[in-house]
């Protein structure tokens, strides 16, 4: 009849518990998203990185053909072509590496997708752009801390601890029961009807003070999870301001390589035209072409740093 609110208690802890886990939910939804976004643009990247090493092979490639024809007409000493064999073959193993960085990312999107046996022959759709980030870092910390589902989970646990210690407080009150039967009895044709009522008053006195010693685990246990909280919004803004300072850094480094890569090419023709005028060596156009490639790739990485760092700060948020 009456527990002084000890079962209504009970349901809200388990509707706060059930709230909790959807959050937890979330969590591991957001860890997820984070995940296949990373494996996807590390595959662009291992993509655009294979490009950049094919585009260098054929131009090691075309060098070599140079050196052969200057050498044989007489123009360039036999140093130069074995030069460019050297640069040739060290250009087939970047290639190489490229090509199994690729199967590489592709195998680890798979695995990102939760399908490892999927196909390795299909082809991503979109590119590197990216827009720079407007939002202030205080402002994403506020965002962090209204949105995260571990936060949001943990703060319903520590509800959920909150009315566990009320519970066991419960302990000390009395529970008043009751009980009907309405039934048929008797020795003879036809028998007795009847009904009987009751009521019972159950009063606590004495439990070798396990409710005490109950109390005070909740008790423990509420600020265990206070303390966890803490640490988890100590962590939420170290993750933020992180992931801000990533993009930041990932972002000015855009600029830079992309002006190092048009700086790149035409150091490279610059090297090529020495070399056919004669007053180049074939030193000077190695370097410009692994210069070249080597800039390609730092742009390629700081596109990429800069969407996998959005998608870290939009999963610290």
């Amino acid at each position: 009849i009456y527990d002084f609110q000890r079962t209504p208690t009970q349901v809200r802890i388990a509707r706060i518990n059930a709230d909790a886990t959807r959050r937890d939910l979330d969590h591991t939804i957001s860890q997820v998203i984070l995940g296949v976004k990373q494996g996807f643009y590390g595959l662009i990247q291992a993509e655009k990185n294979l490009d950049v090493a094919r585009e260098t092979l054929e131009q090691f490639q075309q060098h070599l053909s140079r050196a052969q024809g200057y050498f044989n007409a007489g123009l360039k000493p036999k140093f130069d072509v074995t030069k460019a064999e050297v640069d040739l073959g060290n250009a087939r193993l970047n290639f190489i590496r490229a090509e199994n960085a690729l199967r590489i990312a592709r195998v680890n999107l798979n695995n990102a997708l939760g399908v490892p046996s999927a196909p390795l022959d299909y082809v991503l759709t979109g590119d590197l752009s990216f827009q720079r980030q407007t939002l202030t870092q205080e402002e994403a910390v506020r965002q962090a801390r209204d949105h995260r589902p571990d936060l949001q989970s943990l703060l319903l646990k520590q509800e959920s601890a909150s009315q566990a210690v009320t519970l066991a407080r419960t302990a000390h009150y009395p529970t008043i029961s009751g009980n009907a039967n309405y039934g048929f009895g008797g020795t003879e044709f036809p028998l007795d009807r009847g009904w009987s009522v009751g009521g019972s008053l159950n009063v606590p006195i004495f439990s070798g003070f396990m409710v005490r010693n109950q109390i005070a685990e909740a008790q423990a246990n509420l600020e265990v999870v206070k303390a966890n909280v803490a640490v988890l919004e100590q962590q939420i803004r170290f993750e933020v301001e992180q992931a801000f300072s990533n993009l930041k850094e990932a972002e000015d480094r855009v600029g830079t390589t992309e002006l190092t890569v048009r700086q790149a090419k035409e150091n490279v023709e610059l090297a090529r035209g020495r070399y056919a005028a004669g007053v180049g060596n074939p030193i000077e156009v190695t370097d410009a072409l692994v210069a070249q490639s080597n800039a390609k790739t730092a742009y390629i990485a700081a596109l990429v740093d800069c969407r996998t760092a959005q998608a870290s700060l939009e999963k610290a948020m």
